[in-house]
């Protein structure tokens, strides 16, 4: 009997072997790519097309992804193949019942899918976060076919990683663990009072009390104040939040002369998860990084009686929105961070410009959906062209999303040489304007407001380029308050260095803001 007891265990176990085998042979044929393999894979791309897209690649480079990062996934869908996603995606809602229903189906194929794997998964162990507002759907994906089924299907527009990311010094330091990896999310923990700052070549003291940083003259800055501060304009800056101990970015937002204005700080970074499990801290508006709070002070610090430095339109309104940890949009609740920003801007009518000082390497639809919602809503848009890493000075042109032809992408010039990029700045065709931020002889860049306190600190980089260009949008705009978004930048390229010209790598160049606000 004992021998019959075991032939029937041993049969029970062959019997599940098999169906085991069955549900994971679609797996077997799969090519996992190395991340070795990926970042050297996509930095050949981005050489030789300048961009690297998602939707070009294979669904083994695409599951590779997931495995090498959280396994969230960010599907887009329509109800109609012909439908113009890029010029009617802000007039989409996805509360209505076709497209509703489109959102079912997709999310009812993928849980079938996933649940050949592990048949207790249900959608609330698979989504982690929903969406509100833009055709897509997030989904935590462990089975390699469901990717090909859903990018076989109709309704799918793309099926992209949310949190894959190059990172070449971390893949050099995987093949020699001699070498160190930097933290990817440069940009932080920088924003510290700058001691030793000097009259006349660091910063011009105005009235009533304040330090208006060197290079606002490069602009003709100071002349368009005659016309324009910037009031009754709102600016939303999307980045890594605004410290809550910057009491000029906080209860002194009004004080000297700026005055009768408001700040709003919000997040829409959401919280760390596990498979779609939130499992981290629920996130505030607090900048636990830095660089939030430099472009918050670059753009819109107030003119005030402190000693403090200055922002460009010190009396336009502000909101700073917390999207990401860092300058690097590396992961996936980064991603949806900053795509739920474009869209909170795109749905807030008193907000006409939008300005974001971060980006990534691949491209990302989720956010390019978020964006082109945004422009549809009539926002005027600047990103930055791209600040060096270490590893990728030398093949990484502008950076996704200011490759976008809705964005205005900007990047920092030398004052030494107006036609030349800073030294880490990024520039390329695809580069609208250039702001002067750097002084090579002085190593000196613009002022803007630290972390606490009234010492000013300084930034540079491309990211203090497009907040300087956001402020200076913010004067026209004031001045010209019933202007579109296409007529106030026709007034930004009117006024600048190489009009009627594009430079092939700079733009329109150098804005003069005395000129744009005449």
């Amino acid at each position: 009997m004992k021998k019959v007891y075991a032939f029937l265990f041993c049969l029970c176990l062959f019997f599940c072997a098999c169906k085991k085998e069955t549900q994971l042979q679609h797996a077997t044929n799969v090519h996992l790519f190395s991340r070795v393999e990926m970042d050297e894979q996509i930095k050949k791309e981005i050489r030789m097309h300048q961009a690297f897209d998602w939707n070009a690649s294979s669904d083994d480079f695409i599951w590779s992804a997931l495995e090498n990062a959280d396994h969230i996934l960010s599907i887009g869908f329509t109800i109609d193949q012909q439908f113009n996603m890029e010029d009617n995606i802000h007039q989409i809602d996805i509360q209505q019942p076709e497209w509703k229903k489109a959102k079912d189906q997709l999310i009812q194929l993928a849980l079938s899918s996933e649940q050949r794997l592990d048949k207790s998964l249900t959608l609330q162990k698979i989504m982690p976060w929903d969406e509100f507002v833009l055709p897509v759907v997030n989904l935590v994906i462990k089975n390699p076919a469901t990717i090909q089924l859903l990018r076989s299907n109709p309704m799918v527009r793309y099926v992209e990683p949310m949190g894959y990311e190059p990172n070449l010094l971390q893949t050099n330091s995987m093949k020699n663990p001699s070498q160190t990896s930097a933290n990817s999310s440069s940009g932080c923990g920088s924003n510290n009072a700058e001691l030793g700052l000097t009259l006349n070549n660091d910063y011009t003291f105005i009235s009533p009390a304040s330090m208006q940083s060197w290079n606002y003259a490069y602009h003709q800055i100071p002349k368009a104040w005659a016309k324009s501060t910037g009031k009754g304009i709102k600016v939303f800056i999307i980045d890594t939040g605004c410290e809550l101990d910057q009491e000029n970015l906080g209860t002194a937002f009004n004080q000297g002369q700026s005055t009768g204005r408001t700040i709003e700080k919000i997040v829409t970074l959401p919280r760390a998860s596990f498979l779609g499990i939130p499992t981290g801290p629920i996130e505030t508006p607090d900048d636990d990084c830095g660089h939030g709070t430099s472009m918050a002070g670059a753009c819109a610090a107030p003119r005030g009686v402190d000693g403090n430095a200055n922002g460009v339109a010190y009396n336009c309104n502000l909101i700073t929105c917390r999207a990401a940890e860092g300058v690097f949009i590396e992961n996936s609740r980064e991603a949806k961070g900053v795509a739920d920003a474009f869209t909170n801007a795109a749905n807030r009518l008193d907000v006409k410009i939008i300005s974001m000082s971060l980006g990534r390497i691949t491209t990302s639809s989720q956010i390019k959906d978020a964006i082109l919602y945004a422009y549809g809503k009539g926002k005027l848009i600047f990103c930055a062209a791209g600040t060096s890493f270490s590893w990728t000075s030398s093949w990484v042109g502008v950076i996704f999303p200011a490759t976008l032809p809705q964005v205005n992408a900007v990047t920092g010039v030398k004052t030494t040489d107006y036609n030349t990029s800073c030294t880490d700045c990024h520039d390329g065709s695809e580069t609208d304007f250039t702001v002067v931020m750097e002084k090579p002889d002085y190593k000196s860049f613009p002022l803007t407001v630290a972390m606490r306190g009234d010492v000013p600190s300084i930034v540079g980089g491309s990211s203090v380029a497009t907040a300087t260009t956001a402020g200076m949008a913010a004067l026209v705009w004031s001045r010209f308050p019933s202007y579109t978004r296409d007529q106030v930048l026709n007034k930004l390229m009117l006024s600048s260095q190489y009009y009627p010209t594009r430079n092939a790598n700079l733009g329109w160049g150098m804005i003069n803001a005395d000129a744009a606000t005449n």
